[in-house]
């Protein structure tokens, strides 16, 4: 069989960069598409071509049909990769690229079709002798027969969107009287994130882990698996850290779960790359009679690469190859597991805020450069808020799981990135925690942990870091004299605004830099501290303080549960925001009465908007 010999990915970011290098390295010509906010990314960069496909709202350009495949016939493309999000698990996209005489480097639109919808996949996983988890999968969508279902599984239980995905649209609920208001969340996000706002109800299980298996097949019918990922360390339904194998799973449990896993592609006739997800009751270790199928993800999974690193194959070279006629690279009596690897989702967000988005230039981005680093982004590039806030996935693998844990919590360490906030330090003490390296983890492990796990190490500042900032204005004494070396003092200097008495001495830094305004920024355990001779920002005014909900981002207001007048507590949810691809639950806070309530839903906003106001009640 002949490759094709252009490529032209329909999607952004790190996973167009991914393909981009495997088509290199096979001789193809890469061919890129972006939107006005991406005209200077990476991924453009880094293709032989790129053209432009609209403005940055997603839906004008990343998710117009029209406009790819328009870039498509006046490239020349020969084959469309997908890449992950966006238009890849889109059964009429993949009719319209393969009807304009294009490669489709994806499954066959039936077979999207058929795992797209959670409750017709689950029945079909069930005639195919596939377990899955029990719960409610009827047509009967009203509020009312929804609640009987609920009753009668039991609480807890999840509620889930049908044409879900990454947890959007995904509620769990404990009690009764919380159910009308879990469901009208999830059909919100259904609907927003997938135009279905159709949902189904399933047992909460409450010791669950996420394991998944990768799955391969070929237009012949031949269908292998790739062994087990463990994907089981989330934040509200997304996953942060993934590994393969996974720990606990013997070999009887992984034949089993890797035997159903192959039925379940050969049920839909599966062609390419797909995941099939389970949840497994860890209460009493991993067995086989306690996993059962959730759902099935027709496109290549963000992450991939441990796979890869476990089975030494490339994926999307298999992708290619399998989509241009060919037979599956190897049979499954010639695949096995090589040692063990780790995952980490490196976000531009900040944990101790709630973990929210962070936007704008990265004036400083130095990632490892001693482990497997896939990134969209380079030192100088922006981070908008158009699109997901992952910067990179930080990929370690070593000879045994100990290993390969403590090779990726070296790496989150070293991280260094100004003035947007990432999640690194949290990602190094979730890889550092004592139930993670037991392998003792379940999908509830980060919300349990979360105190420990956001805390920011405390900062050591050199005396090099003071006198990097000038001459410090309060010095209080001498700490010492020593022949050949100038006395050390100390000063009055605010570390991340918190005023210090602190050594140092005139001589050089340690690594750092200057911030340009009269600040050094230093970096300890991923995380980046402002060092300065006076707070930044002296009379600000706090929206605690002035009773002012705003934005932290630009958003859509998709829900407002306060109207003027109404008596609110601090901590309420008064206006939920779409930012990101999260919705965000904006709070008062105060306690008062709702004075302004500024917006309504449907509102797009700016950064910073005061989007309601609430003033104290005598």
């Amino acid at each position: 069989m002949t490759l094709p010999a252009s490529i032209l990915v329909a999607n952004r970011g790190e996973i167009a960069c991914r393909v981009f290098r495997t088509a290199k390295r096979l001789g193809l010509r890469t061919i890129a598409v972006y939107s006005e906010a991406d005209a200077n990314a990476l991924h453009v960069r880094s293709a032989d071509e790129a053209h432009l496909i609209g403005p940055a709202p997603a839906r004008e350009s990343y998710l117009d049909t029209a406009k790819v495949l328009d870039a498509a016939r006046r490239s020349g493309a020969a084959a469309i990769h997908p890449g992950y999000g966006f238009l890849s698990e889109n059964a009429a996209f993949a009719e319209a690229v393969m009807a304009a005489g294009i490669v489709w480097i994806g499954p066959p639109p039936a077979a999207i079709r058929a795992m797209g919808g959670k409750d017709a996949a689950k029945r079909l996983m069930a005639a195919a002798g596939v377990p899955v988890t029990p719960g409610y999968l009827g047509d009967d969508q009203s509020p009312e027969r929804l609640a009987e279902e609920a009753a009668k599984i039991g609480y807890p239980i999840l509620i889930k969107a049908v044409s879900g995905g990454g947890g959007k649209g995904m509620r769990r609920v404990d009690r009764a009287e919380d159910f009308a208001e879990a469901l009208a969340g999830a059909k919100r996000e259904g609907a927003a994130s997938f135009g279905d706002d159709r949902v189904l109800l399933e047992i909460y299980v409450t010791r669950p882990r996420h394991i998944e298996v990768q799955v391969f097949g070929d237009k012949r019918g031949d269908v292998v698996h790739l062994f087990e990922r463990d994907c089981s360390l989330q934040r509200r339904h997304q996953k942060v850290i993934e590994e393969a194998p996974a720990p606990g799973m013997d070999t009887a449990t992984r034949d089993s779960l890797c035997a159903a896993a192959v039925r379940a592609a050969k049920a839909v006739a599966y062609e390419g790359a797909g995941t099939i997800e389970f949840i497994a009751d860890a209460s009493d270790g991993l067995r086989a009679d306690r996993i059962w199928f959730m759902e099935m993800n027709t496109r290549l999974q963000v992450e991939h690469p441990v796979t890869e690193a476990i089975t030494g194959q490339d994926l999307v070279e298999w992708q290619i190859r399998v989509a241009a006629g060919e037979r599956l690279p190897l049979r499954q009596d010639q695949l096995a597991i090589s040692g063990h690897a780790v995952e980490a989702r490196l976000y531009a967000e900040d944990p101790t805020s709630g973990f929210l988005p962070s936007t704008g230039r990265l004036k400083r981005l130095r990632l490892p450069g001693d482990i497997r680093v896939d990134t969209g982004v380079e030192e100088g590039d922006a981070v908008t808020p158009f699109y997901d806030p992952m910067l990179a996935k930080l990929i370690a693998h070593g000879d045994d799981r100990a290993s390969a844990i403590s090779a990726l919590s070296r790496a989150c360490a070293a991280i260094e990135v100004w003035p947007v906030k990432v999640n690194a330090g949290f990602l190094r003490r979730c890889l550092d925690a004592p139930t993670f390296r037991d392998g003792a983890v379940s999908t509830g492990f980060i919300e349990g942990e979360l105190p420990y796990l956001i805390a920011v190490e405390p900062l050591k500042v050199e005396p090099g870091d003071v006198a990097a900032l000038g001459a410090p204005p309060a010095r209080v004494g001498a700490l010492g004299f020593r022949l050949n070396r100038a006395p050390m003092e100390t000063a009055v200097v605010y570390v991340d605004e918190v005023a210090s008495e602190l050594p140092y001495r005139f001589g050089a830094p340690s690594s750092g830099m200057s911030d340009g305004d009269g600040g050094r920024i230093v970096f300890h355990d991923g995380a980046a501290h402002r060092l300065s001779l006076g707070p930044a920002a002296l009379g600000a005014t706090s929206a605690a303080s002035d009773g002012g909900v705003r934005a932290p981002m630009p958003g859509r207001v998709v829900a407002v549960s306060a109207a003027s007048g109404d008596r609110v507590l601090k901590g309420q949810v008064i206006v939920v925001l779409e930012a990101m691809k999260m919705e965000h639950a904006l709070q008062a806070g105060i306690d008062g009465e709702v004075a302004e309530m500024a917006v309504e839903v449907g509102d797009q906003v700016v950064e910073g908007a005061v989007l309601a106001r609430v003033k104290p009640t005598a």
